[in-house]
């Protein structure tokens, strides 16, 4: 397979790269072979979950490419695995560099797309298939890369390790046993998801953004419980009622606008290229001082910016009532939160006992252990110097931005232990087509040429200090 997709790269792909970045014919078709192997199994939580052997794929092709079988780990988990994987570098003393992806992918049903999720399709320029943003493609990509780097003799001084979990779609086990076995670390690359931005009109690149900072995932259980009783005689207590005034409260409650170190860098630069010049004098507004009241209203009055400039909570799901005819004897509540980061959870939810104000609701925190809260990662600048060098080498001169994510990934299992961790995929991707999660999920393939460069420039710069 892999020796048959040569002449098709070559052909069509390398066409439509940017000619500021070199093709490297061998890297590129291993990451498309890799790819496609790897859509075609099945990860997904349950029943004959196929992420160990995509782990087994990886740690093949590893051993192929001149890895030691002792520097690769296979680890089971559960009914999935996570996989480690190390090029030590010369000087053992340092932190590595991490290489963070994740193996398993979300549901997806045969019967729903327009061709099978688990069969990888290449068609008009697009690679089609459950993970082919979310995110095979991305992790085939580096490891193909970093065979690549050792190809051409590098040696690097840090070790870098590749550190792919199998549980980031569900309940993050592996994400924080991986975590912690690599707290020593320097740096963690994550490498999940598109990060870059292309033109609806053109495909032209837009911008790339890296992330820096997560929002913590929490949730809340409302409860009110009361004898109830026939529905001819009804009672001033009434679940439902309670219920609803507290949901209504919560609901139009407004957290106080916070800015950090991305939040404000994110805001001063995305001014730059909003479309709406009143939401763009908002931003930076903002940037300047987080408590304007004018640049408030207006940022909160745009779903894509209301998450952005502080906590949210909203109420997600309910559920009441036994019979038609009769007074609620049960009613409960779901609220979803999504926290700026620098807040525990005994914090929010003391938060919504406050806001709902209604004694009679008792608020219980449903989170779990797949989500903990976590600090921004530091604006470290070497970081930012060899990613920003790594998208020019790729891409040429793109506007750079930082971002705050309001959902969830592995970083925020390294960053809770102090280890920085930085999105940071060289992948790009036009807004239109981003179907990560969603039906017939694809991803560009002219990412395949300058995501190689990219990887190359940064892990050669990251490794070598």
């Amino acid at each position: 397979m892999r020796a048959a997709l040569a002449p098709l790269l070559a052909s069509a792909l390398f066409l439509a790269a940017p000619a500021k970045a070199q093709p490297y014919p061998e890297a590129e078709a291993q990451a498309l072979a890799l790819a496609q192997e790897t859509i075609a199994l099945r990860s997904v939580e349950g029943p004959d979950n196929k992420t160990i052997d995509v782990a087994r794929v990886f740690a093949r092709t590893l051993r192929e490419a001149g890895w030691a079988e002792s520097d690769i780990e296979i680890v089971p988990v559960d009914d999935t695995a996570y996989l480690i994987a190390t090029w030590p570098g010369s000087d053992p003393s340092l932190g590595p560099i991490v290489l963070s992806a994740h193996m398993d992918v979300v549901e997806a049903k045969p019967e729903d797309w327009e061709r099978d999720p688990f069969t990888p399709v290449v068609e008009n320029g697009m690679l089609y298939g459950r993970g082919a943003s979310d995110t095979k493609f991305e992790a085939s990509l580096a490891i193909a890369s970093l065979i690549e780097l050792r190809r051409s003799g590098f040696q690097p001084k840090r070790s870098i390790v590749v550190a792919y979990s199998g549980d980031e779609e569900t309940t993050m086990k592996t994400s924080k046993l991986i975590a912690e076995r690599l707290k020593h670390a320097q740096l963690v690359m994550n490498i999940d998801g598109a990060s870059g931005t292309l033109s609806e009109e053109n495909g032209e690149p837009l911008y790339w953004s890296w992330q820096g900072a997560e929002k913590t995932y929490m949730d809340f259980q409302l409860e009110v419980t009361n004898p109830g009783g026939h529905s001819s005689m009804p009672r001033p207590d009434n679940a439902i009622a309670q219920m609803a005034r507290a949901l209504e409260r919560i609901s139009a409650y407004r957290f106080a606008p916070e800015v950090n170190a991305i939040t404000k860098g994110y805001f001063e630069k995305a001014a730059a290229i909003h479309p709406d010049a009143k939401v763009a004098a908002a931003m930076r507004a903002f940037a300047a001082d987080h408590t304007d009241a004018e640049a408030i209203e207006v940022l909160r009055a745009d779903p894509a910016m209301i998450g952005r400039i502080g906590t949210t909570c909203v109420p997600t799901m309910v559920n009441g009532g036994h019979a038609i005819n009769a007074l609620p004897q049960r009613v409960t509540a779901l609220v979803n939160c999504r926290v700026f980061p620098g807040h525990t959870r005994a914090e929010i939810q003391a938060d919504l006992e406050r806001i709902a104000a209604t004694p009679e609701v008792r608020i219980t925190d449903m989170t779990g252990d797949t989500a903990t809260e976590s600090d921004p990662s530091p604006l470290r600048p070497e970081f930012i110097a060899a990613f920003e060098k790594g998208v020019e080498a790729a891409w040429g001169d793109v506007l750079v931005i930082p971002t705050q994510s309001s959902g969830a990934s592995d970083s925020m299992w390294y960053r809770a232990i102090g280890v920085p961790s930085y999105g940071a995929s060289p992948s790009f991707i036009k807004e239109s087509d981003e179907f990560a999660h969603g039906l017939n999920e694809r991803i560009p393939l002219l990412n395949l040429t300058p995501g190689v460069t990219y990887y190359l420039t940064v892990l050669t710069d990251l490794a070598s200090k």
